[in-house]
């Protein structure tokens, strides 16, 4: 800037300085006047003073220029900056749509994959049930192959039964609907009945007529109304007697439907109590799942209230459910154990209870209680109702008749080191076990295959054609379980007999070294139970059952499956004494007998100390832990007319 300026300067500082260097150039002078000399220095410093302004005005310019240009630049910079803000927010505006549709695609993700979650469990929910119905196709195929000409003709009766049922339930629903209609079709006559009058009503309100005319109209103008009301009233009362009458019919039809679904749930549930034939227990469980459904059917139209039909119900979706549960079972070649032969019994007995107290209804009903009952009111076949549901509510109780039966394999299967056999070897073992039933007919009847042992399955018949079931297990060819479908009708031998002929059979099949923990006289068989003993320590896990026919003295029944699949030798030390094990028990118990026992507990072995003791006037098995004392299990001695079971 200053250079800009020292070219700026003005034409009078030339020529100063022009003539500064033209009177240098010049000869001095030898005399100058002094006014002369005076007269040029103020002349000098004039132009010198005026060059100054010149400066000062010039720098002046330049500055203001300079502030121009400064607030020229900021307004340039304001703008650039304004420029950049507005970028800034379209680039934030632009992230936050960005990250909304990012956030959208994840939330149409998640909804996606919710979707697939729900598609896929409800198609495996589908494969499952398609599964199941394939299953249950699978047993029927299996019950019409096997079926005879007898079970094919109730089969019919019972499917055309099942068929009219439909039909019927169908046609119920068809009038049902109708009779809604018609309800609603009344109430809208009357609704608009009342609408007429309420109208007519205001407009008299409104006229507020005097005289003889208007009393006469308002006169008039009621009598209308009272004889359409009067109408209406009476086509309802003959059109609501009409559907009493009805309801009252399709009730006792629905308990009439009731009773012999309840009858025919009876009969099948009291013959597969006994029944052992996996045919003829697949026919029963069928008739079951049909009978089950039938009864639900029938309780959708009774007019009980909400906590008794959700007992009812409750059982009989119970009933059905199991007999699914065990057809599909017997379907894969399995067999009924035990405990479910025991809940069984328990179905019976609740639905024997309910079917008595439905006929007990149906017989003894009085003319007006159906009526009453159809009506929502209080009386005896509601009462019956009420009682029906109470006994649906009955528990099964965890009833056994040993120690620690059905617990099954605890460890190891010991069978699996033993060699595979065929199946003609295994018939020829069967007959060789067999040999003293004089048997005369072997028959193969297929495999039992299960997660813990594989059995090849023979029918035998003895000289007298009575059945024997028997299973040889693959590994091995032991003998596992057999069993006969034979009567005994007198009783010939006492327990202690009984008992020395189970331990001879036993011998005989090569188990020896055995301890009866359970001897109980069921009628005329004896039941008899058996433990391995190793060192005086009875082995619970390896349990032997026996049956043996008091008519005939001969063993007519035997599971070996626990003893097969756990026999082994075991390192058994107890950390108690029988005296300091003694001292855990709790105070009142009267021990009359001990022993060390090993017993099964949650798929573990577990030492214990076995008292058998007596408190007050009951008698209990307690089994304290060899080692800590604690207490592990306790049985209740229960005993009856069949003989003593265990709680």
């Amino acid at each position: 800037m200053e250079k800009e300026i020292g070219k700026n300067v003005s034409s009078g500082a030339k020529k100063v300085k022009r003539v500064q260097e033209e009177k240098a150039k010049e000869p001095k002078k030898t005399k100058r006047s002094t006014t002369e000399r005076r007269t040029s220095e103020r002349a000098v410093k004039r132009e010198h003073a005026a060059a100054d302004e010149r400066v000062k005005a010039a720098k002046a310019r330049a500055e203001k220029k300079e502030e121009k240009l400064d607030k020229k630049t900021a307004l340039k910079q304001a703008k650039i900056e304004k420029k950049a803000a507005i970028k800034q927010r379209k680039l934030e505006k632009k992230q936050r749509i960005a990250e909304k549709k990012l956030a959208r695609k994840e939330m149409i993700a998640k909804k996606k994959a919710e979707r697939l979650e729900k598609r896929a469990e409800k198609k495996a929910a589908l494969k499952e049930k398609r599964i199941e119905k394939r299953a249950e196709r699978a047993a029927r195929k299996e019950l019409l192959r096997n079926e005879s000409k007898a079970e094919k003709a109730q089969r019919i009766a019972r499917e055309k039964k099942e068929r009219i049922a439909l039909k019927r339930k169908k046609q119920e629903a068809h009038m049902k609907a109708q009779e809604d209609r018609r309800k609603a079709r009344q109430a809208a006559h009357v609704r608009k009945a009342e609408e007429r009058k309420h109208k007519r009503e205001q407009r008299t309100e409104r006229r507020r007529t005097g005289g003889f005319g208007g009393w006469l109209a308002a006169v008039i103008s009621l009598g209308t109304a009272c004889l359409v009301l009067a109408t209406v009233v009476t086509a309802g009362a003959i059109r609501m007697n009409e559907m009493q009458v009805s309801g009252e019919n399709s009730a006792r039809a629905t308990l009439y439907e009731m009773v012999s679904a309840s009858e025919e749930l009876d009969d099948s549930l009291a013959k597969l109590r006994v029944s052992s034939g996996a045919n003829e227990q697949r026919l029963l469980l069928t008739n079951i799942l049909v009978d089950a459904a039938l009864m639900e059917s029938a309780l959708e139209k009774i007019p009980v209230d909400q906590a008794t039909s959700t007992d009812i119900s409750a059982f009989v979706n119970k009933t059905g459910s199991y007999a699914r549960t065990l057809l599909a079972k017997l379907g894969r070649g399995g067999t009924l154990s035990e405990t479910e032969r025991s809940t069984v019994a328990y179905l019976y007995e609740v639905n024997d209870k309910l079917y008595t107290e439905l006929n007990d209804l149906m017989t003894h009903m009085q003319k007006g209680d159906l009526r009453s009952f159809v009506g929502g009111k209080q009386g005896t076949v509601s009462e019956k109702f009420g009682e029906m549901g109470n006994e649906t509510k009955q528990e099964p109780e965890e009833i056994v008749d040993a120690p620690f039966t059905g617990e099954g394999n605890v460890g190891e299967n010991r069978l699996a080191r033993f060699e595979e056999i065929t199946s003609s070897e295994a018939e020829e073992r069967a007959r060789e076990l067999f040999a003293s039933y004089h048997v005369r007919d072997v028959k193969f009847t297929g495999e039992t295959i299960t997660q813990e042992v594989s059995c090849y399955n023979f029918t035998l018949k003895d000289e007298n054609d009575v059945e024997i079931f028997a299973e040889i297990t693959k590994n091995g060819g032991k003998l596992a379980f057999f069993d006969t479908y034979e009567q005994c009708s007198t009783k010939n031998f006492d327990l202690e007999t009984c008992d020395a002929i189970a331990r001879e059979y036993l011998k005989n099949i090569g188990i020896g070294d055995v301890e009866a923990v359970w001897l109980s006289d069921a009628g005329l068989v004896a039941n008899l139970t058996y433990t391995a003993v190793e060192d005086g320590v009875r082995i619970y896990p390896e349990i032997i059952r026996i049956r043996v026919c008091e008519e005939k003295g001969r063993v007519v029944g035997m599971d070996a499956r626990g003893y097969l699949l756990n026999n082994e030798d075991r390192d058994l030390k107890a950390g108690l004494s029988k005296a300091e094990a003694e001292d855990k028990l709790t105070r009142g118990l009267e021990p009359y007998s001990a022993n060390l026992a090993l017993i099964p507990m949650d798929g573990q072995e577990v030492l214990c100390w076995e008292f058998a003791c007596k408190y007050a006037d009951g008698e209990y098995i307690v089994y304290l832990d060899a080692k800590t004392g604690d207490e592990v299990r306790i049985f209740r001695v229960m005993n009856s007319a069949q003989g003593s079971y265990l709680r």
